[in-house]
């Protein structure tokens, strides 16, 4: 028996054959062009281009279909690239200029944007760049007149084995026999992962060499809740897989009842519970899941696929309509957090090669080097204030120096829209995230300007370990359960509460099951969730004593190592507090 780990990409299990794909690798040769057929060589390449616009058009049907408007969205979104100049007028140049075969010339073009996105930290916005390569893919395939590949033809139940799988591949999974799938590459904020939960398809990717490891046919366990592929598993793992089978769908069923429910812990204590939201096209799944409100509205996708800043107009929309859809709730809007290479593509001056970019010109400070720009997103949301529970939030803020600068552009948009007739709220809160040490240090002086707090644990725990989390040498070293991190977390929430400020947490370590038991008993206001983990991190909620979970913070506090906080945690989970733990649970391989 062979296990497995990646990343847990859409829950479920799933037991069966594995069918692996062959890999799909496009060999592009570089082809000298004569002179007098370039202009036909260009010819070809628009041939090509109207040839895939046409297959995003029937994609967006099946789309439509199967899963709804709210996911046709991904084909606007290749469509954008599609007519993106790095397409439509980068390739014919190159073509031209260079002198050769528009398949090179595309392919060329796709790896220097590759590299952009490569610099790119936030994990988010790093796997859109499969949307790139799914365009790029339906494009050279016209142009090398391949054929599509065609997963239907898979004639019994059976588990995915893929290096990759493309939005478009995964669009097509509902009308397969496919069980699950599992891939060498991605990441859990893919279109690939978020059409597999909106399918509800179990699927680990990130692993890395699956397909070296699983043959066609090799009875796989695919356990898509805590990233785990199992190659011929033992009759004892397989009869304890098909039990959590069971165990899921009547965990599933209970979940769902508490949909709407307020998360009080068993010692009457009540938590605000959010969800995070990447999109305005997932609002609808947000819904339904009834949270107390949205803690973290990233508005960085407004941004993407695109030449120049969006309109005033066109965020006020955007805004309006998740405020409104949420009211009386809360909706925590948080300001562009870019990097540079983001304002090049959008036509801004910007660096285009910084040696660090993590550490580089993004979130607030860049956008205090473009006030315009920060000016017309800040107007765009006080206008939408008028239509529902609306606050700002401040990325990467590390000094009070950013944030009064911020305060005094946010004064001159408020002045300016009252100047225009426009109404608005007589206040509107605007809050700092707390994601970079010197922030969590200076805490209490920001406070005095900042109405609330959000804390980012993804960059506080990277910026406090000096861990990149996408280095693959030192990713190992991130550790929200180090007693630097807890320690740090612990003097945020206490500054915060001593200054009457209401404090939410709205990175990884909300969706983390055994992280919540030390949120909560640190006392946070709201835990702002992925939609994937919010009614099971509710539940964990309501299972809790916050008399224990504060005395299992009072006690790790006091500890020296990660491994004994992990194993005072274990204790309390074995105590039965959390729902549903077990041997794989808590991030253990299973015998």
């Amino acid at each position: 028996m062979i296990v497995i780990k990646g990343v847990p990409a859409s829950p479920g299990i799933a037991i069966g054959k594995a069918y692996v794909l062959e890999d799909e690798e496009i060999i592009v040769n570089k082809t000298e062009i004569p002179k007098g057929k370039l202009r036909m060589e260009v010819k070809r390449f628009k041939a090509a281009l109207d040839a895939t616009y046409r297959d995003l058009d029937h994609a967006e049907q099946k789309v439509l279909k199967t899963l709804g408007r709210q996911h046709a969205k991904l084909i606007d979104t290749h469509r954008l690239i599609l007519s993106d100049p790095l397409i439509t007028k980068d390739v014919p140049r190159r073509i031209e200029s260079e002198q050769v075969n528009a398949e090179f010339a595309l392919s060329e073009a796709l790896e220097t944007v590759n590299q952009t996105f490569e610099k790119i930290e936030d994990e988010f916005f790093r796997e859109r760049r499969h949307d790139l390569f799914d365009v790029g893919k339906r494009l050279l395939s016209h142009l090398l007149k391949r054929e599509k590949r065609d997963l239907t033809t898979i004639d019994a139940p059976a588990i995915l084995i893929a290096r990759n799988l493309l939005p478009s591949d995964t669009i097509n999974l509902k009308e397969t026999k496919i069980l699950g799938f599992a891939t060498d590459l991605g990441g859990k904020s893919s279109h690939t992962a978020i059409l597999a939960q909106s399918m509800e398809i179990p699927a680990v990717v990130g692993l890395s060499d699956v397909t070296h490891r699983v043959k066609t046919g090799d009875t796989v366990v695919l356990d898509g809740d805590h990233g785990l592929v199992i190659v011929s598993p033992t009759p004892e793992a397989v009869t304890k897989y098909q039990k959590e089978q069971k165990k899921s769908i009547r965990e599933e069923k209970a979940l769902d009842t508490l949909r709407g429910q307020p998360a009080v812990t068993t010692d009457g204590k009540h938590f605000q519970m959010g969800v995070n939201l990447d999109v305005p096209e997932e609002l609808k799944t947000v819904l339904a899941l009834k949270p107390d409100g949205i803690g973290l509205f990233r508005t960085e996708a407004l941004f993407l696929n695109r030449t120049e800043p969006p309109s005033e107009s066109e965020q006020v929309r955007a805004y309006t309509h998740v405020a409104k859809s949420m009211a009386p709730h809360t909706v925590v809007i948080r300001v562009a957090d870019m990097g540079g290479d983001r304002l090049v593509q959008l036509g801004i001056d910007a660096p285009k090669d910084e040696a660090n970019p993590f550490m580089g010109l993004r979130g607030i400070r860049l956008l205090l080097r473009h006030p315009d720009l920060f000016k017309t997103q800040l107007r765009a949301i006080l206008r939408s204030c008028a239509y529902g529970n609306v606050r700002i939030l401040l990325p990467m803020i590390s000094s009070m120096s950013e944030l009064r600068a911020s305060r005094q552009l946010f004064a001159t948009a408020q002045q300016e829209l009252l100047a225009e007739g426009v109404e608005l709220p007589k206040k509107i809160e605007m809050g700092i995230m707390v994601e970079i040490p010197s922030a969590a240090l200076l805490l209490d002086h920001l406070l005095t300007e900042a109405d609330f707090i959000s804390i980012g644990t993804n960059d506080l725990i990277q910026y406090l370990l000096a861990v990149d989390r996408i280095n693959e040498h030192v990713a190992h070293l991130y550790d929200p359960f180090h007693p630097t991190v807890v320690r740090v977390l612990s003097q945020i929430v206490e500054t915060a509460h001593r200054h009457g400020k209401w404090v939410s947490v709205c990175g990884e370590m909300t969706s983390d099951p055994r992280a919540v038991p030390l949120l909560v008993g640190m006392g946070v206001n709201m835990l702002s969730v992925s939609p994937r983990m919010f009614l099971r991190v509710k539940q964990i909620v309501m299972s809790l004593s916050t008399a224990s979970a504060a005395q299992f913070v009072s006690k790790a506090l006091t500890l020296a190592d990660s491994e004994d906080i992990q194993r005072l945690l274990n204790d309390l989970l074995d105590a039965g507090a959390l729902p549903g733990h077990g041997p794989a649970a808590d991030g253990h391989e299973p015998s």
